[in-house]
């Protein structure tokens, strides 16, 4: 029993050993990132004016469902994105896959984003009283209703978030990279929905991946991994990352 003890800690010290040493974080230039929103109108306008809005803003994702104001929120951001002369992007996460898919095939996808808050979504753009397990046709009415309020200007904007933005060796995604592959060469479903090894095998080209997606207790940054989705529409903490030669620094509501 003890000698197993022994060789355990052996084994996990040259584990750690083993793993590829991370660089010293290193973007371009300092920018910005501000985590998963979820509708929580609130926080955005509470955080942004704490905010240095001389550099690069990212934003990864998830800005509708759960919360009450998606549309609002989607409104506020795209406005921001349009006329910041490129300083601020917005990344394309999970949710607003779930909304686009809805409203592309509501039959097959209604289920699954309604349960995961659709329904406020649809609130928020003033379609109320749907069920979270409504299927068949009536979804597709609902789907087509939320075309048209939505409209197609700001349809076209959402389908055309990216996925991922770098800078120098900082790569920012929604939910995760692969770290088996390069950052130029990365499946969609990951970026939007996560990897299971994102944290736990740093990547071997240095580049540190910034994310949302996946609620932690703090923001951190460590193992080459920044993760800033405090939970904002349960937690009332939206988080923004601030990143710079050496070091993040974290802002949080």
């Amino acid at each position: 029993m003890v000698r197993d003890w022994i060789k355990g800690l052996f084994d996990k010290r040259d584990a750690q050993a083993s793993l590829p040493v991370m660089p010293e974080i290193a973007p371009d230039q300092p920018f910005i990132a501000i985590g998963d929103i979820h509708g929580r109108l609130d926080l955005l306008q509470d955080l942004l004016p704490r905010l240095d809005d001389s550099c690069p803003w990212v934003f990864v994702g998830d800005y509708v469902d759960r919360g009450a104001y998606s549309a609002q929120v989607l409104h506020q951001l795209r406005h921001l994105s349009e006329t910041s002369g490129g300083r601020v992007t917005c990344l394309l996460g999970n949710h607003e896959e779930m909304l686009l898919r809805f409203v592309d095939d509501p039959k097959r996808v209604s289920r699954l984003w309604l349960q995961n808050g659709g329904v406020q979504t649809l609130a928020s753009f003033g379609i109320t009283g749907v069920a979270d397990a409504i299927l068949g046709e009536p979804a597709v009415e609902i789907a087509e209703k939320l075309q048209r309020v939505m409209g197609e200007d700001l349809l076209s904007w959402l389908r055309d978030r990216p996925l991922i933005w770098t800078s120098g060796n900082v790569t920012v995604v929604h939910a995760a990279l692969d770290p088996r592959h390069p950052v130029n060469a990365q499946p969609r479903d990951i970026c939007l929905w996560g990897h299971p090894m994102l944290s736990r095998e740093p990547r071997e080209d240095g580049q540190w991946v910034l994310h949302g997606h996946t609620i932690v207790d703090q923001a951190r940054a460590e193992n080459g991994v920044i993760s800033i989705d405090t939970g904002a529409f349960v937690t009332n903490r939206l988080t923004a990352a601030e990143v710079f030669t050496g070091g993040v620094r974290f802002t949080s509501t």
